[in-house]
Formats: C-alpha cells, structure tokens, sequence
C-alpha cells in the first residue's frame, strides 16, 4: 500500500477520509450512527471491510460517502496496545466530558455533562458511522450498509438524523460561508503580515507541519511494531511509522437552539419594529441573515478566499476597517470565532516591525489582547436537525410538543486544545475577550455565573461618535445536548486499528 515514490510535500489523497477535504454540502442528507462494540472480531472484520469514501477526486463524485470516526474508548474495545493509545492527545483520552474540561468548555448547569443525552459515561459511543446521500440515495445506502456483520459487530445506541435547510442555520442566518483554505500543497510562508485564510496542512491532518511549522504530537510506532508495516514513515522522525498521518481530530456536541426563544427577545428588544429585529439580530451574528458581513469588503485580496463573486461579498473583509466595532460589534459571533487578525497589528514593515517583534510596537488597546486567528481555526463540518422555523413564525408562542431544532456541530483540527478548546474558552465563553466585560458569546454563550464571576447576560453595541447600547437580559439560547472527541483515522490507520488486537 505504501507509495516510496511519493514526494514529501505530496498528499496521498487516498489515504484521507473524503470529509476533510470534501465536506459532502451537496450530499444534502446525512445521519451519524453511533456504536458500541458488541463483538470485537466481527467489529474488527467489518472495520477491514468498511467501504470508506477517500479524498481522492472523481469525475463525476459520489453520490453517496461513509467516513468512521472512533473514540478512546472505542479504540480500547477493539484491542489496540495502551502504549499506542498514550501516543494520542490527553484531551482526547480524557475526553470532552471530563469535569475539568467541562467547566472549561462552559458546559455547566444546563449544558453539564450528566444533563447531556449522549456522551456521558457509559453513552460513549465506541464508533461513529457517517452516512452521506444525496437526495433520496441515503436510507438505501445505508440499509445496504446495515449487513449481517455489522449487526453482529455493533450496538446501536443512537442515529442523529439531520436536516437540510438550505444552507441556513435554525436561527434564519446563511451558514458554512467561512471556512479556512487548507493548505494541501504546502506552500504557506510564515510570519503573517496581512490576513490570510490559507492554513497550514498540519492544522487539520496530523503528520504534517503546522502553522509554527512544527509537527503535532501523535502515536509513532517502531517499524517492527506488531501489524504496523502498511503504515506510512513518519516525517519527522525516521524509521517510525506514524499512526496520526492523514489523520485527525473530530470534535462533535449536538446544540439544541431555541429559535422561538432568540427572535422573541430581539423583537422584544427592538419594540416589535421587524426591520429592528433584523439588525439586533445581525448585530448578534455580526452578518446579516443573507450572510453578508457588517463591515465593508476590503479592496486588497484576500489569499485564500474563492474568486466566486459570492465568497468575495460574503468573506473579503477583515476588521481593520471597523476599529471601533460600530460595524460588526467587538462580541458578535463572527468576530469571536474568527477575529481575522495577525501577527503583527497595523501591518508593520522595515523598523516598525522589528519593534512590534521586539514587543514594543502596538500602542492600540485590543492590538495585543488577542492570539492571531491562524493559531485557532477549525474546518467545520456540522449540519442542523429539526424542521426550519421562520424568524415571522418563532414570533408565535410553542405549540405542544414543538420539534427541537438545532446543531450536530462538527469540526476537524489536529490539535484539540490549541484550537476547538482555546476558541471555546478563550474567544467564545470568555467574558474578557477583546476587552469587553460581563459578556460571551451572544449566541451559542451560557447564562451561568463561572467562578465566581456575575452572569454574562449582556451584548454591547458601539456607536462610532455616540453612545454605546447594551443589551441587558440576554437568554441562553443554545443548550448542549451531547458531545464528544474522535479520531477521524487515514484509511490505513484505520485498518491498522482493525488488525492491532491481534498481534
């Protein structure tokens, strides 16, 4: 299976799951099954067999993709070493619903582990099966799937089904507009003087460098190691295969939203004025519901956003231009889970940036409050649940048993702390972030006191020459319903984890 011939900066596509690099958006149905191992020789034999979609490219693409993503737990029940398993992340062994990381993650009271439908203690999925179709090609799918191997490897503990509302999220906003360009040849150069959003390879797959050019820590194994010979050489260490490459981690918590709730407090808030409504809502997102940023395009291109005139309108901005924050408010959520900003604030050249790397150059007071955004972007891969509700009908009180509706939230990153988990504590939850206080993010934030701080329930909107408004009041309108970390394998990775019981 080895390719010897392959250039270091080459990617063997065949040897990542399609979702990386893909994401299967035109695959408009999609539902994940999660599973226990019931039987590991049969789990093992059916893992061997899997039919799993790759990254290579075909003309015409699939119709249809399955991509398997695993836990620590799943990869104890199917008997991989423990000296194997330690070579993985502690956050992702520990996992997401440790108490430590929970309190971290903002998820307390309400959004607390033990109040979770899955993904707390023995509901641990082992496996997460991913099905993909378009339309109407899924349920044959996956019943052709469904075999008598599979039946007498796993149990089902759960399927979350999914929904497509046309690439609008349950609240009524335009969703999956920006997303990092992934770096495949590997090109990038370092440091970074104007925004980007091309990303380091090794961001998103594991066995590559990332953006301090250096390599992620992963499981490496002697060349020797039992049922390892099909593993690719590591890079960055000689002689060792590496279980990581191609690889990488999936992070994944079910959001429940409450769209009646958000609506009726903007209209609340704006009077009953619709038009007012819309802007505090946008003001919230930080675009509006078409997906249109709420500051101006910049006129210099930006590397790494698509040449269509829809991503140009929709994603050649930066906040440079709105320093203030009268545009697109300092907490909106746009600006919290993507700040778009660099190493060095202003663009500094020739001795001024010498100064600024000697630590002496911003004199703004958000120039250095945050890390730049290149160290914390993620690749989202999420799809909603729930039938759509119009923001004109979320107005109208619930009737009985109204449909939940809300976020199988998804996303790939090589390194869980530094990216998913900064993003969730430091930029998202983070009462401090860009200076503000007693407030987080006004959309996926909780409304729980953490460590002895007052309940961040406000929203702050400046106002360039006037008086800033603040909301006051804001409901929690996302709760957690699940989560959990995964490993999203290379394809032979996985076939290793199918074998390495068996050594």
């Amino acid at each position: 299976m080895g390719r010897p011939s392959m250039k270091q900066s080459e990617v063997d596509y065949s040897d990542v799951q399609g979702l990386v690099r893909f994401g299967y958006g035109k695959m408009k149905e999609a539902s994940y099954a999660h599973l226990r191992v019931k039987d590991v020789t049969a789990a093992r034999a059916w893992l061997r067999n899997a039919p799993i979609t790759s990254a290579v490219a075909t003309t015409p693409p699939p119709s249809t993709a399955l991509q398997i993503a695993v836990t620590a737990a799943g990869l104890q029940s199917l008997g991989v070493p423990p000296t194997v398993l330690a070579g993985f992340s502690p956050e992702f062994l520990t996992g997401m619903a440790e108490e430590n990381r929970a309190r971290r993650l903002g998820d307390i009271g309400g959004n607390a582990p033990s109040q979770w439908e899955w993904g707390y203690a023995a509901s641990v999925p082992h496996l997460m099966v991913m099905f993909f179709g378009e339309h109407g090609r899924l349920q044959a799918f996956i019943r052709d799937a469904k075999t008598d191997a599979w039946n007498a490897a796993f149990e089902e503990q759960r399927w979350l089904g999914t929904a497509d509302l046309d690439g609008v999220e349950p609240f009524g906003f335009a969703d999956g507009i920006s997303q990092p360009q992934i770096d495949w040849e590997r090109n990038v150069t370092r440091p970074q003087i104007d925004y980007s959003n091309v990303v380091a390879l090794g961001e998103f797959l594991l066995g590559y460098p990332n953006e301090y050019n250096k390599y992620t820590d992963r499981p490496l194994l002697d060349a020797g190691f039992a049922n390892a010979g099909n593993l690719l050489v590591a890079e960055d260490a000689s002689g060792k295969k590496d279980i990581g490459r191609n690889g990488t981690y999936l992070v994944m918590r079910t959001l429940k939203q409450d769209v009646r709730s958000f609506w009726q407090f903007v209209n609340r808030q704006a009077g009953g004025n619709s038009e007012e409504a819309d802007k505090l809502g946008a003001a919230f997102v930080g675009r509006t519901r078409a997906g249109d940023p709420l500051v101006p395009m910049q006129e210099e291109p930006i590397p790494g956003v698509a040449p269509d005139p829809e991503q140009i309108r929709q994603n050649q901005f930066t906040f440079d231009k709105d320093p203030l924050g009268a545009g697109c408010p300092f907490g909106a959520h746009v600006h919290r889970a993507n700040p778009r900003n660099t190493d060095y604030p202003g663009r500094p050249t020739g001795l001024a940036k010498l100064i600024t790397m000697l630590g002496f150059g911003p004199d703004g007071f958000r120039d250095d409050l945050m890390s730049s955004a290149r160290f914390h972007r993620i690749l989202r891969r999420g799809r909603e649940y729930g039938p759509e509700l119009l923001p004109e009908n979320a107005l109208a009180a619930a009737p009985p048993n109204d449909p939940e509706r809300g976020l199988h939230f998804i996303c790939l990153n090589a390194n869980i702390l530094r990216q998913f988990e900064f993003l969730q504590n430091a930029w998202t939850m983070n009462t401090k972030f860009s200076g503000l206080t007693d407030e987080n993010d006004p959309l996926v934030g909780i409304r729980e006191a953490i460590s002895g701080r007052s309940i961040a329930d406000n929203f702050t909107i400046p106002k360039d020459g006037g008086l800033r408004r603040r909301v006051s009041g804001l409901p929690q309108f996302v709760t957690v319903r699940g989560g959990a970390y995964f490993f999203l394998p290379g394809l032979r990775a996985l076939r290793y984890f199918a074998e390495a019981g068996n050594g």
